[in-house]
């Protein structure tokens, strides 16, 4: 049931993606919003409750309502229905892809000043003076972060005894990590200290599996040399791996530090000050056009990896 949910997921995600800003996602935001006015009164305790709050309110009902369909009524399509409903929910494959692919169109036709229009709109970042390849790299290590934590980071809870429901837990912790400390007002705030730290422990596992799938299929070498010798000098450790092994993967290097070269966001792909090292046997070529299709390519065949091993492990619970 684990593989057909998320295939059948997928195929819906492709012929009508959902959009980033839905109704669902809305309510989510405006829970969180209404639970850090309420609960904020800047201890980290504080901030430990309202994020049990979140997940008491929106993990547990998804779990008994699974519950009740597949061991209480027996209803088992309905159950599996539901599964399905919860993944095209929680997965974020179309997301953002539009802004990606305008991004590489506008490039590719020399029009760079609405790529880095795309870019500030999709990263939130001011993009003015940007060149190519300033715009190109930033947009691969967005599309890198995002499709692990809006696909692959799913597939893998979504696999745990719980299923849709700690696919919930997975992405409802992956936003509360980004909106109780990104946003300015609340950088250095105690209260979303918590989120931060259950984030980490949840992606723990997820991002070094996703970083396995870029050597897997892409270059191998290349790829675990950047992990095991450059992702500890982010400023986010599983950032860092993320970028390092699929830069590896695709030969680009992603995140070189540049005092003149804005980075995605000060917490995503900042890096430490690498003068002191020898930055010169970080493998791959400075990013360019070219590493745009070869992001989309490592992508997509990370995907047919994880589903082809989805498909084994279903196989063998079938079989067994």
């Amino acid at each position: 049931m684990t593989f057909f949910s998320i295939l059948c997921a997928l195929i819906i995600e492709q012929l009508k993606p959902l959009r980033a800003d839905n109704q669902v996602y809305g309510s989510i935001k405006r829970l969180a919003m209404r639970i850090e006015a309420s609960f904020n009164a800047g201890e980290a305790r504080n901030g430990r409750m309202g994020w049990f709050l979140m997940m008491l309110v929106l993990v547990v009902p998804v779990a008994l309502v699974y519950w009740v369909l597949q061991y209480y009524f027996g209803l088992v399509f309905l159950a599996f229905a539901w599964n399905v409903a919860i993944v095209y929910l929680t997965l974020g494959f179309r997301h953002y892809s539009h802004y990606f692919t305008s991004i590489q169109v506008a490039l590719n036709s020399g029009d760079e000043a609405t790529a880095r229009t795309l870019l500030a709109e999709w990263a939130g970042i001011d993009t003015v003076g940007m060149d190519a390849g300033e715009i190109a790299r930033i947009a691969v290590e967005k599309s890198l972060i995002t499709t692990h934590r809006s696909v692959f980071g799913v597939f893998f809870w979504f696999l745990m005894p719980a299923g849709a429901a700690c696919a919930v837990l997975y992405r409802v912790s992956e936003y509360l990590a980004r909106a109780w400390n990104e946003p300015e007002h609340m950088r250095n705030e105690a209260f979303g200290q918590f989120a931060a730290k259950a984030f980490y422990w949840i992606d723990w596992v997820p991002v070094r599996l996703t970083a396995i799938a870029f050597a897997v299929v892409g270059n191998f070498e290349d790829a675990i040399y950047a992990w095991r010798n450059f992702a500890n000098r982010w400023a986010d450790e599983s950032r860092g791996i993320i970028l390092a092994a699929g830069g590896g993967a695709m030969g680009v290097r992603l995140g070189t530090p540049n005092e003149n070269a804005p980075q995605l966001l000060p917490v995503d792909a900042a890096m430490v000050d690498l003068s002191e090292a020898d930055t010169d046997v970080l493998p791959g070529e400075e990013p360019s056009l070219r590493a745009l299709q070869s992001t989309v390519g490592l992508v997509w065949r990370a995907l047919i990896l994880w589903m082809i091993l989805l498909l084994l492990l279903s196989s063998m619970v079938w079989l067994g």
